[in-house]
């Protein structure tokens, strides 16, 4: 049964189909031109000197830890430890995990969803590589607190900003502040590419290692100088299966490039209707009796509207969840909840330095519902007059 108000719509009309017309007629389909100039105008659009296209939002974060490994100076090792937050999806840890990494997990903000910003300064130690910044439901992190945090270390900071398109703190967009930082253009996110996912960076080695794995581990997508070789051979034979690292093959297709080139056009109003929708449910929510909503941070690009019950509150989530079905929300968990409760820690190598009550709390007492890129006054008032 359809929900009146789902988590997630198409945004694609006639410009995205005749774009896939195009490919189709082309009879190209694997990663050329379309996918080459979606990376080059998803750079301009953020900021970014470089863009590796890929696959999905998960192979983004996959490549961009792969490629921390392989760079030249101070690269990871296996065993060094990254700190995340308690609340992401699935595939911001596992390339930790299947690199070797070891996790400290630190607890959330209650109201912003994002770093408890306390407890990330206290969990460093002198063993800590890398800090992943997850910017939840399209809420940047406080980026000049973590700056400040790590400002007198070589601590690495990176983004997994798969949510969080066109969301900006201090004029500066969500996912440039790290060393790299990975998008998704899946269905339910701010464009999408069919399945598809981004990286950026002003780093050039880490473009190019960047290409290498995305491809087989190659380097024939490599330009002839570059800063994984040095410089490429002039035999074509000889260099078109030249293998120089342990790579991958998470190319996206010619379709997704074809596609996000019409999305992007599209994306400055998705997001202006995003948080138009965002300002209003701000204001019809916030002093809700039971409900808190997500507190934003910078301007946040509202992913979804995320709904915790109050500490004080009688009511449970059964029963909000309940109401809300009966009015025609579909509902999810907060992105995973608390991942430190997921039966696959058991493989991993992690740590929990301090007690996460506030990733716990939101585990039990905590979902979230859709926005969209049009107005949404008639959900928002139906959620605002829920009285418990």
């Amino acid at each position: 049964m359809s929900s009146r108000f789902p988590l997630a719509v198409s945004t694609w009309g006639k410009e995205e189909l005749d774009a896939m017309k195009r490919v189709i007629d082309s009879g190209i389909f694997t990663m050329g031109e379309n996918v080459n100039d979606f990376e080059e105008k998803f750079s301009k659009y953020v900021d970014s000197k470089y863009c590796v296209m890929v696959n999905s939002g998960s192979s983004a974060n996959l490549l961009m830890i792969g490629a921390l490994f392989y760079r030249n100076e101070f690269p990871l090792e296996r065993e060094d430890e990254v700190i995340v937050p308690a609340v992401s999806w699935s595939t911001s840890y596992f390339p930790l995990q299947q690199y070797g990494l070891k996790l400290r997990f630190v607890d959330i903000d209650l109201e912003t969803l994002n770093y408890d910003l306390n407890q990330l300064e206290h969990a460093i130690t002198p063993k800590t590589k890398l800090i992943l910044a997850v910017n939840l439901l399209g809420n940047p992190n406080d980026f000049k607190k973590i700056n400040e945090i790590i400002s007198d270390t070589d601590i690495i900071l990176i983004e997994d900003n798969c949510e969080s398109l066109g969301a900006t703190f201090a004029n500066k967009y969500a996912g440039t502040f790290g060393l790299m930082g990975s998008f998704s253009s899946f269905f339910s996110h701010h464009i999408s590419t069919m399945e598809g996912g981004l990286i950026v960076t002003d780093n050039k080695e880490l473009y190019h290692i960047l290409l290498t794995l995305r491809a087989h581990g190659w380097t024939r997508n490599l330009p002839k100088i570059n800063e994984v070789v040095g410089e490429k051979s002039k035999n074509v034979f000889d260099e078109s299966f030249r293998f120089v690292l342990p790579g991958y093959n998470v190319r996206p297709l010619e379709l997704s490039g074809a596609i996000g080139l019409e999305q992007l056009k599209k994306l400055p109003n998705f997001i202006k209707e995003r948080r138009r929708n965002g300002e209003n449910f701000q204001k019809s929510m916030t002093d809700h009796p039971d409900l808190i909503i997500q507190k934003e941070i910078g301007n946040s690009s509202w992913f979804g509207f995320s709904i915790v019950i109050r500490p004080e509150s009688n009511l449970n989530r059964g029963l909000l969840i309940e109401a809300l079905s009966k009015l025609g929300f579909e509902t999810r968990p907060i992105v995973s909840g608390d991942f430190t409760k997921k039966e696959v820690m058991k493989y991993f190598n992690f740590e929990i330095p301090f007690k996460m009550k506030n990733a716990d709390y939101l585990d039990r007492n905590g979902l979230f519902i859709g926005n969209h890129h049009f107005p949404m006054a008639d959900a928002i008032e139906e959620i605002s007059q829920l009285r418990f």
